[in-house]
Formats: C-alpha cells, sequence, structure tokens
C-alpha cells in the first residue's frame, strides 16, 4: 500500500498539470474543431435483383435474363465501382468544377451557393488540377492569379479571359444573387477545374459500398464529401446509372441476339427445307410412301399366301396319294375304299352316291340274271363310265391343284424381292429423318429463344430497385466532436502524466526513505518533516535529539559532523537546530564551523571556526589534538562540515568523527549521491556514517514552486 502511495505521490503532486494540460488539449481540439472541414455522409440502399424471378405472378417475365448468370453480391459490388461507371456517374453531375470562399484559417467550397458563374476550356491539361485565386474587388472586375504566384491578371465580368492552356469566362450570377438578400460578392475566392482521374481518386476515397448481409442480396452505398448535397447526389445518380447501365446492356445482349437468332433461324430454314426435299426425293425415287406400313402390308400378303400354299399343298398331297391308290387298283376300282377327303364337292358325293347305287343294283340283278345280261352289262358300262369320269376329274384336279401350287410359290417369290434392299433403304430414311430432325429441333429451340429475346429487348425494365434512397445529411460524420473532445482530454491526461513521470524519474531525487534504503546500507538516524514555524522546528528537533541519544548517538564527548553532499546550505538548518536543541537540554556544546555559516550562534568561547584558507596545512592529527584538548570541557562537539562535494577539509573531519550525520534533502538531492557517498564511506573507512532525510514527505504544489520561483 506504501510502495503505491510512494508512486502517486508525483501525480498528486502534478495535479495542476494535469488539469492545465488537460483543458489546453479541450482548448485546442475545440479550436481544431472550429476549423476542420466537416464531412457529410449519404447512404443509399439497392436492393439487387434475383435473375430466377422477375415481376411476382407474371410468367411472362420469369427467367427475363436468360443469359445470365446467377448473382453474386461482391461481383456486383466490383461493378459499381468499376470506373467505366463511375464516369459515367461524374458526367452527368457538376463536379468538375470546385469553388471555395477564402478565409483567413478556413476555405469553404460553395457548391450550388456561389455568387459567381465561371466556365472554362482547356487545350491541354496542363490547366486542370490547379488552384486558380480569384478576387472580386468590384461588381464589375476582379483580379486573376495563377497558383504559387503573386502576378494578378485583371479581368472583366462576362468577357472571355485567355490564361496559360485555356480560357475562361466568368460570370456574375444575377438568379442567385437576386434570390439571396446579402450575398458578399466582393471577397476572396479559389477554384479547380478537376481532371476526370482526380476527381475519380477523390470519389474512390471517400466511396463505401458493402453488403448489408453475405446471404442478402442488399447493397449499401455510402459517399463522404465535405458537401453534404454532392454526397447525396453522387450517391443516388450512381444506382440511377447502374440501373440505368443494367437495362441498356439487357436491352443491347438482347437486340444482339435477336440478331443472331435471325440470321441463324435464316440459315436453319435452309437447312430445313434442303432436308426435306432430299427426304421427298428419296421417296420418290425409291417409291416410298410409308415404309413401316408398306412391309407390314407386304409380309401380311406373304403369310397370306403361304397359308393358301400351304392349304393347296395339303390338297395336292391327298390328291396324289389318292391318286396313286386308285392306280394301284385301277381294275377293281369299286373294291377300292377312297378317302376323299379332298373331293368335298357336291358333285364328287353325288357321283360316288350313284356309283354305290349301280352297284347295288347290280349285285340286285345278278341275283336274277348273269353276269352277260344286258341289264347287268348296262350297269357295268354306266359304272365304267362313272369311274372312268372320277378318274380323270382327280387326275385333273391333281393337275390343277399343282397349277395353283406353283402359281403361288411364284407369286411369294415375287413378294419377298420387295424385302431385297430393305435394311438399306430403312437406314437411309433413318439418316434422312434423323437431320430433318435435328434441323426442326434447332429450328423450333432458335424461335422460341428468339421470342425470349424479342420479350427482353421490349421489356425495358429492371428489377434492381432502389429501396433507399440517399438524403441530404444534416450532421456531419466526422469529426465527431464529443469523440474528438473526450480523445483529446484523454491524450492531454496521458501526456500530462508521462510527462510527470519523466521529469520526476529524469531528476531522480531522494524522495523517500524507501529510494534510500534502496540504494544505500548506510542507517537513517532520524527524518526531518517539513517544518514552517519556529515552535514545530523546536519541538521536532527536541525529539530529534532525544533519539539520538537512544541510539546511542550522543555519548560523552562524542564528535557530531553533519554534511551534505552538495552544499553547506543543505545541512545548515540542522546543524543549527540540533546545537539549539542540545543547548535547550542543558548539554554544553562545542560548535566547530568549515563553512563559517554559524558565526554568532553560540558564544565566542565555545565557537571555533575553521573556515580560513590557512588551515588546509593541517593534518588530521593536528584537528584531532586540537579538538580532543578543548572537548574536555564539553558534553559533545557538533562539527558544521563543508559538503562533500568540496571535498576540502570534509572528508578530514569526518574520518576522525564519532557519528557522522550526512543531510540528505528529498527534493534536491539526487539518487545517485546515495550511491556516491556510500562509495566514499568505504573508501575511506569513515565511522559511523547516518543518514538524514530533511523534508520527508514533503510534495510541494507545483503551483506554489511556480509562485516562488516568480517571487525569486
Amino acid at each position: 500500500m506504501n510502495e503505491n502511495l510512494r508512486l502517486l505521490k508525483p501525480l498528486f503532486r502534478g495535479l495542476p498539470i494535469i488539469v492545465v494540460i488537460m483543458i489546453i488539449s479541450v482548448l485546442a481540439a475545440k479550436k481544431y474543431l472550429n476549423y476542420v472541414t466537416p464531412m457529410y455522409e449519404s447512404t443509399a440502399m439497392l436492393k439487387l435483383a434475383d435473375v430466377h424471378e422477375g415481376v411476382p405472378g407474371a410468367n411472362l417475365f420469369k427467367d427475363l435474363d436468360v443469359f445470365a448468370s446467377a448473382i453474386k453480391i461482391s461481383t456486383e459490388i466490383e461493378v459499381l465501382k468499376s470506373s467505366m461507371l463511375l464516369e459515367k456517374a461524374i458526367l452527368e453531375l457538376p463536379f468538375d468544377l470546385e469553388i471555395y470562399r477564402k478565409g483567413d484559417m478556413l476555405s469553404v467550397e460553395l457548391f450550388n451557393n456561389s455568387p459567381i458563374h465561371i466556365e472554362g476550356t482547356f487545350s491541354s491539361e496542363k490547366g486542370l488540377d490547379k488552384r486558380y485565386s480569384l478576387q472580386v474587388i468590384s461588381n464589375q472586375n476582379y483580379l486573376l492569379s495563377y497558383p504559387n504566384e503573386e502576378n494578378n491578371i485583371k479581368g472583366t465580368f462576362g468577357k472571355p479571359l485567355e490564361i496559360k492552356n485555356g480560357k475562361l469566362l466568368i460570370t456574375l450570377d444575377e438568379a442567385f444573387i437576386k434570390s439571396k438578400k446579402e450575398v458578399k460578392i466582393i471577397d476572396n475566392y479559389e477554384f479547380e477545374f478537376l481532371s476526370k482521374r482526380k476527381l475519380l481518386s477523390k470519389i474512390n476515397k471517400n466511396l463505401d459500398i458493402v453488403p448489408v448481409d453475405k446471404d442478402v442480396p442488399v447493397i449499401r452505398i455510402n459517399l463522404k464529401s465535405n458537401v453534404p448535397e454532392k454526397a447525396a447526389l453522387f450517391v443516388n445518380k450512381l444506382t440511377e446509372i447502374y440501373i440505368k447501365d443494367y437495362i441498356e446492356n439487357k436491352y443491347n445482349a438482347a437486340n444482339t441476339t435477336v440478331s443472331f437468332l435471325n440470321k441463324e433461324i435464316n440459315g436453319s430454314d435452309k437447312k430445313l427445307a434442303k432436308s426435306e426435299n432430299n427426304i421427298q426425293n428419296y421417296r420418290d425415287d425409291k417409291n416410298i410412301i410409308n415404309i413401316p406400313q408398306e412391309t407390314e402390308t407386304d409380309l401380311r400378303k406373304i403369310a397370306q399366301l403361304k397359308i393358301q400354299q400351304t392349304n393347296i399343298k395339303m390338297n395336292l398331297d391327298a390328291i396324289k396319294d389318292l391318286n396313286k391308290y386308285i392306280a394301284s387298283g385301277k381294275n377293281d376300282y369299286m373294291d377300292l375304299a377312297a378317302n376323299f377327303e379332298a373331293f368335298t364337292d357336291l358333285l364328287s358325293t353325288e357321283m360316288v352316291k350313284n356309283m354305290k347305287k349301280l352297284q347295288a343294283d347290280k349285285k340286285d340283278l345278278l341275283l336274277t340274271y348273269t353276269p352277260q345280261h344286258e341289264k347287268v352289262k348296262i350297269i357295268d358300262a354306266k359304272l365304267k363310265d362313272l369311274t372312268d369320269y372320277q378318274i380323270e376329274s382327280i387326275k385333273n384336279t391333281e393337275k390343277n391343284l399343282q397349277v395353283k401350287y406353283n402359281d403361288l410359290s411364284g407369286d411369294i417369290t415375287e413378294a419377298q424381292k420387295v424385302f431385297i434392299g430393305l435394311p438399306e433403304k430403312e437406314k437411309k430414311m433413318n439418316i434422312l429423318n434423323r437431320e430433318f430432325s435435328m434441323y426442326e429441333k434447332n429450328h423450333n429451340f432458335l424461335n422460341e429463344k428468339r421470342i425470349e429475346a424479342e420479350i427482353a429487348k421490349s421489356a425495358k425494365i429492371a428489377f434492381h430497385k432502389i429501396i433507399s434512397p440517399a438524403e441530404i445529411s444534416k450532421t456531419p460524420v466526422s469529426p465527431i466532436r464529443s469523440i474528438i473532445i473526450i480523445v483529446s482530454a484523454f491524450l492531454g491526461l496521458l501526456g500530462s502524466i508521462l510527462l510527470i513521470y519523466i521529469i520526476h524519474y529524469a531528476k531522480a531525487k531522494v524522495n523517500d526513505t524507501f529510494t534510500i534504503e534502496k540504494n544505500s546500507t548506510i542507517p537513517i538516524a532520524f527524518t526531518t518533516p517539513f517544518l514552517k514555524n519556529k515552535d514545530s522546528i523546536k519541538n521536532n528537533f527536541l525529539k530529534e535529539a532525544l533519539q539520538m541519544e537512544l541510539k546511542g548517538l550522543l555519548e560523552k564527548q562524542n564528535i557530531v559532523v553533519i554534511s551534505s553532499y552538495d552544499k553547506s546550505s543543505d545541512h545548515l538548518f540542522h546543524s543549527k537546530n540540533l546545537i539549539e536543541a542540545f543547548i535547550t537540554q542543558g548539554r554544553k556544546v562545542l560548535v566547530l564551523d568549515i563553512t563559517n555559516e554559524l558565526d554568532g550562534l553560540v558564544d565566542k568561547k565555545d565557537y571555533q571556526s575553521y573556515a580560513s584558507s590557512e588551515f588546509l596545512r593541517y593534518t588530521k592529527s593536528i584537528f584531532l589534538n586540537e579538538i580532543e584538548t578543548k572537548i574536555k570541557d564539553y558534553d559533545i562537539c557538533v562539527i558544521h562540515n563543508q559538503s562533500i562535494n568540496e571535498d576540502k577539509l570534509g572528508l578530514v573531519f569526518m574520518s576522525f568523527a564519532s557519528q557522522n550525520l550526512i543531510v540528505l534533502d528529498s527534493r534536491k538531492t539526487a539518487e545517485k549521491n546515495i550511491i556516491k557517498i556510500e562509495l566514499l564511506k568505504d573508501e575511506y573507512a569513515l565511522p559511523n556514517v547516518w543518514f538524514v532525510l530533511n523534508k520527508v514527505g514533503y510534495n510541494p504544489s507545483l503551483l506554489f514552486e511556480a509562485k516562488k520561483i516568480w517571487n525569486k
């Protein structure tokens, strides 16, 4: 706790400095704020279009940007920052000329607020980006001067003025002057025509375009300017140009696309017509109507012919078997049991019935007549006729069936010839149809895209939307007065504290007992506070004399040497008051004065001065013998020594002293002197060395010290 208080003592002592520096810092900040140019900020919010959605519920405009890719917010930000878009914006704004009203400490830009109007044409860019001075001396004349030049060119309002690399026309803005009641025309002005490069540089420096959120297609566009109207105008113009540029690019893309598609469609029409003609010519050449239907019809026809052929074949085989059977039993025809499966007609059936009837009648007649009987022979003749007819009919049927069978075989062979070369025809037709289908699909696709592109071309709208236009700012965003004043006060506080501690540690005074104990092994006899009146001085030194006695420093006929390092005046106070305290205690004190500063303090008989230069020839033993001789009649001998730094007789008296009291002043004695005294003690083997700290705990106000210095 004591250590913390010790560290804070310089701070308490320097409190007036802290207050003064903080007040100066705040006043300087306010002065700075009076002359600094404030910056205003305007912000616009722009919602980007979703490429997959158009007007809600309007299918006509859905997916309107048919050739666009998904929107990337960062890409659109870079588009907004592009020099091409910025140039388009500044071309539509009157930012290329800046006019200032010049003051003693501050120049203020006059934007749409100037009583003079300036126009300029330049033959070279050397005339741009230069601050020209203009002094209006009357309502008719003015003086113009080039940058960094004192020569003036006199001009008249309303008349062109030739200058280096260009020509100027300066006029009074009568409409503005009439609109204002009190307008100061005669004044000092400055103006500058900005090049495109410099203007873009100024805008880029203060332009900030960021997304509201990485997943939200909304962009925030900010611009800082010393003129609030400029910031709002530019931000709104940039969003307007962005949307306008988007529509123009979309229209140009759609227009180019329509032209391209028309050209491609014309070529596609020709290819499609050529493909149609190729199919028609091939069909005409190969007599093709419909290959699948024709093939199916031919296959059905061949199948029917083969069915007929199979039926005739079966009948033919049956007739052949019947014919062979009859031929094998020709002489006994009536005894044969022929299979007439192939003869199912009514005539054959009736003939067989008649033959069986005649055969039955013959059997009846043979019961009555002999085989040679006329009636029997008549029946035999009838049977023979029928049999011969039957046999011949079978032969003719066989021939007829064989002819039909051969005809069907020929027809089938002829019908099958249709399928010769059919795979090649189908292949060729598939190739021609595939080519036609490809051209047809391409033709349909191009026509669909042409319709879409024509819709996009006709719809001159954009789905980007300004959801919050920029407004003219009323309050500046920088500098922020409260923050600057607070920061200035804080910096003043830190600076003053730093200054106090730098001075404190640069001075490196003794300050307190801790410093002594830290740098030396020499003990402290006692400490003396800062004393203002005589009573407190007397009482304090009586107390200190008593402390010395209790510590065994005041033995009978002891020699007490009181010294200091820098000046004898540093320990004069202690020498004088300790001697008086000893006398007050009733002690008989011998005073030896090496500096002649105690002359008159005590009686002459108790006082001896060694300040004369003749004593420099004395040795230690001579001094010691004289003192021992004189001290016999006294209780104690007090020697008011020279400063150690003078190094004449000081160390001599210290070398034979019973007690060496070295006075350190907390406000004057340097900390390094403690180490020097320690080294002297060791080097000269000085006996019983004690430190006495004067003005302990004394931290005078800097104002008090300043007053003290002023009084001096």
